[in-house]
């Protein structure tokens, strides 16, 4: 594989064991990247992990060359007005880092979070300082995955949503270098940005890097979308079949800035045959 390929992949299953479930499951998708998670998606238990699994996991992504990644609980919400919520956000955070290194992983994606209401606004860009600089430092120190943040489909006061939004963002924890970015293609477009358009991602791209600067988006969500651009609701569908269609993902797998970054998909699927569909199809789409 050439070095600037996007290794397309998908969100991978783990129930029954982290290496007995994902390994074969990737193997009848034709991944060449994968993303699971380490805890329940929604919720706040934090399992320790089995030892022998991980070996094993980490070990079978080292013989296909998968890069892997560990997606956080979708209740992770360091923007959050209540107290305890921010607490076990970080908890989570921290525990998915751990686990992340344990299992070889490049990266942990977490989702960029809500204030709720406006008038907690500007208390919840202080939170994400406070609270997620300290995490990026001792992750940095400590050679953990990188945190990746996931802009999110819009509406409930995010912090982030739109990829100019990164920029306070990213202004919020000092640019730090640990800090990267997780593109979803499917909440761009819930958020406004107009993907179906021709040249609509390649603009969405070019506003992305403007903002962020090069080299920190560090992996794409690949998911067409149910509802209408600028719906804020996020309801992943099949790729070509959804409201985004399939051009644009052309012109995102086309887009300088994505070489080299692996690719995600988190479509419906019943068992492995949807993720191998759009896995086929993203390739097929894919250009060295």
């Amino acid at each position: 594989m050439l070095l600037d390929e996007r290794r397309i992949g998908s969100h991978t299953k783990t129930a029954g064991g982290l290496a007995k479930a994902a390994l074969p499951y990737v193997d009848a998708a034709g991944s060449e990247s994968l993303q699971v998670y380490v805890s329940n998606s929604r919720g706040w238990a934090l399992p320790p992990g089995d030892p022998q699994q991980d070996t094993l996991f980490r070990d079978g992504c080292g013989e296909r060359g998968l890069p892997a990644y560990v997606h956080a609980s979708l209740l992770v919400n360091l923007g959050s007005p209540t107290e305890l919520t921010v607490e076990r956000s970080l908890a989570t955070l921290a525990h998915a880092l751990e686990r992340g290194q344990a299992i070889g992983a490049t990266a942990v994606v977490f989702h960029a979070g809500s204030s709720v209401d406006e008038a907690h606004a500007p208390k919840a860009m202080h939170q994400l300082h406070e609270g997620l600089l300290p995490l990026l430092d001792a992750a940095a120190a400590r050679g953990l995955p990188r945190l990746l943040v996931e802009p999110s489909a819009g509406g409930g006061r995010s912090l982030a949503s739109k990829v100019q939004d990164l920029g306070p963002y990213l202004a919020a924890v000092e640019q730090h270098p640990w800090l990267g970015v997780c593109f979803d293609t499917c909440h761009a477009w819930a958020a406004g940005h107009d993907l179906a358009t021709p040249g609509g991602m390649t603009a969405t791209l070019d506003a992305l890097i403007e903002t962020v600067g090069p080299g920190r988006l560090q992996l794409i969500h690949a998911n067409d979308s149910k509802d209408d651009c600028g719906s804020t609701r996020d309801r992943h569908e099949t790729i070509g079949q959804g409201k985004i269609g399939e051009a644009p993902f052309a012109e995102l797998l086309a887009h300088p800035a994505t070489a080299g970054v692996p690719v995600i998909v988190e479509t419906p699927t019943e068992e492995h045959v949807g993720h191998a569909a759009d896995i086929a199809l993203l390739k097929s789409l894919r250009r060295p």
